[in-house]
């Protein structure tokens, strides 16, 4: 069995489940709710993705 040790490092292994992130067009990621679609979060501090979430798919 996996686990995340050792406690209170700071660190997930694995994805974050329910959120997807797509960039804007200013060039900063916006992290979106699967369930709902509505937008949770814009990283502002610099222009990186969110770690662990995953990114949609651009058609």
């Amino acid at each position: 069995m996996a686990k995340n040790n050792p406690p209170g490092d700071g660190q997930r292994i694995g994805a974050v489940r329910g959120r997807s992130q797509t960039q804007t067009p200013s060039g900063h990621y916006v992290k979106r709710d699967t369930d709902t679609g509505r937008f949770m979060d814009v990283k502002t501090t610099d222009k990186t993705p969110f770690k662990g979430v995953r990114k949609e798919r651009k058609d």
